[in-house]
């Protein structure tokens, strides 16, 4: 019995620690040079008109920019943060900027994203 009971024990264990992860995105090259990188591989973007923790793209925009999820029970640390979004989900955010994907890049290493309308950019390390 009491083998059985370190056995799930120690199962329970592995298998939260499978689920940690240190940093939420990687640095990984891009067309457009070196860039943080959901697990995906995909380049994530940062939006001009976020404020500092603080995302303001909402409905359609955040369709066509998705935001790198975060959970409730998510904590930030060092340069990563946590940031609530209006419709009450969570989203990452390196050094206060809020994190996204975009819609059209297909391909790890894509950057299709970077400079559109002259205020969405590669989130650089």
């Amino acid at each position: 019995m009491r083998f059985a009971m370190l056995a799930g024990a120690a199962l329970l264990l592995a298998m939260t620690a499978a689920c940690v992860v240190p940093n939420p995105a990687v640095v990984r090259e891009t067309s457009k040079g070196p860039a943080l990188t959901d697990v995906n591989k995909m380049t994530m973007y940062t939006f001009d008109k976020d404020g500092p923790d603080k995302s303001n793209c909402n409905g359609p925009c955040a369709k066509a920019w998705p935001p790198l999820r975060a959970y409730s029970s998510d904590a930030g640390s060092g340069d990563w943060s946590v940031v609530k979004r209006d419709d009450g989900t969570y989203q990452w955010a390196y050094k206060g900027k809020p994190l996204y994907g975009w819609f059209k890049d297909k391909a790890p290493g894509d950057a299709t994203g970077d400079g559109f309308r002259g205020v969405w950019h590669i989130a650089k390390p």
